[in-house]
C-alpha cells in the first residue's frame, strides 16, 4: 500500500475512533434534551440522509437488497441496538455503557456456535471466560444497586448487534450484496419500527436548542452515516483481524471521553471488570489475526 494510502486510511481510522467513541458522551448529554426515543428515530434518520448522499455521489445503485433479511437487519443492528444502548444510558454512564456494549464479540461467538455451527478454538473459550468475569465484576449481582436496569440494557444492546451479524452473515451466504447499500437499506428498514412506535413514545416537548442541533448532527451524520461510510472503507482495507483490534479502541475512547467531558469515575470493581473485558477483546483479536495470516 502507498505511503499516501496508509496515511489517509489512518486518518480515517483516527475519525472512526474519535466519532464512535466521543458519540456515547454526546447521545448521553442529548438525553437532558429529548428522550430515548426521540434521539434514537432523529439520528437514525439523519445517518440514512447522510448514507444516501453518500450513495448518489459516490454513483452506486440504490436497487432494494433481499427484503426480508434486510429487515431483520435493520431491526436488530439499527433499531434495536440504537434505542436499547439510548435506554440504557438514560441511568447509565456513557463510559460503562460503551464497555458493555462492546461485549459484542463475545455473543457473536456463541451465537454463531448456536446458529452457524462454528466451532471455538481455545483462545476464543478462554476470552468468553475473560469476558463473562468482567460482566460480574461490572454487574456486581451480589450487590445490585440503582444501575442493573441500565446495565441490562447495554448487555442487551450488545446482544442484539451480535444478533445484527448472525443475520448479516446468513444474507451474505445466500445473496451476493453491496456493503455500502446494504448498510443503507437495512437502516431504511430499522427507522420503520421507530417512526410506527413514535406516537406511543411521544416524550417531552422538543425545544430546538443549539445542543440538541449539535447532538443530532453529530451522533446522525458524523457517527452514524459518515461513521458507517468510513467503516466500510476500512473493512475493504483491512483484514477481519485487523478491524478487529482496531475496534477496542472505541470503547477505550469512550471511557476517556467519559471521564474528560462527564466527570465519570468507574468503582475499582467496574475498571477490573472493563479491564477483563479489554484484556478478553484483544486475545480474541490477537487469535484472528494469527488465523487469518496461517490461512
Amino acid at each position: 500500500m502507498p505511503a499516501s494510502s496508509r496515511l489517509a486510511s489512518l486518518a480515517v481510522l483516527f475519525l472512526l475512533w474519535f466519532f464512535w467513541g466521543t458519540n456515547w458522551v454526546v447521545t448521553k448529554i442529548g438525553l437532558a434534551e429529548a428522550s430515548a426515543f426521540q434521539l434514537a428515530l432523529g439520528r437514525t434518520l439523519l445517518a440514512l440522509i447522510t448514507l444516501a448522499a453518500i450513495m448518489v455521489a459516490s454513483g452506486r445503485s440504490l436497487r432494494p437488497t433481499p427484503l426480508w433479511p434486510t429487515f431483520w437487519l435493520g431491526l436488530t443492528q439499527t433499531a434495536g441496538f440504537v434505542l436499547l444502548t439510548n435506554l440504557a444510558l438514560v441511568a447509565g454512564g456513557a463510559g460503562k455503557v460503551s464497555v458493555l456494549c462492546y461485549t459484542m464479540p463475545f455473543w457473536t461467538l456463541l451465537l454463531a456456535r448456536l446458529w452457524l455451527h462454528e466451532r471455538l478454538a481455545w483462545p476464543q473459550w478462554l476470552g468468553v471466560l475473560l469476558a463473562f468475569a468482567g460482566l460480574m465484576l461490572i454487574l456486581e449481582p451480589w450487590a445490585l444497586g440503582s444501575s442493573w436496569l441500565s446495565d441490562l440494557l447495554a448487555i442487551a444492546g450488545g446482544l442484539v448487534w451480535a444478533l445484527s451479524v448472525i443475520v448479516a452473515k446468513k444474507l451474505r451466504l445466500a445473496h451476493r450484496v453491496d456493503t455500502l447499500g446494504l448498510t443503507f437499506w437495512q437502516m431504511m428498514w430499522g427507522t420503520v419500527p421507530l417512526v410506527l412506535l413514535a406516537p406511543f413514545f411521544p416524550g417531552q416537548p422538543l425545544t430546538l436548542s443549539w445542543t440538541l442541533v449539535g447532538v443530532l448532527l453529530f451522533s446522525g451524520v458524523l457517527a452514524g452515516g459518515l461513521g458507517w461510510w468510513m467503516w466500510m472503507t476500512l473493512l475493504a482495507r483491512l483484514s477481519a483481524g485487523m478491524a478487529g483490534l482496531n475496534i477496542l479502541a472505541i470503547p477505550a475512547v469512550a471511557v476517556l471521553m467519559a471521564w474528560l467531558w462527564l466527570g465519570e469515575h468507574p468503582s475499582s470493581s467496574e475498571a477490573a471488570g472493563m479491564g477483563l473485558i479489554a484484556l478478553a477483546l484483544l486475545l480474541l483479536s490477537l487469535y484472528t489475526v494469527w488465523r487469518d495470516r496461517s490461512c
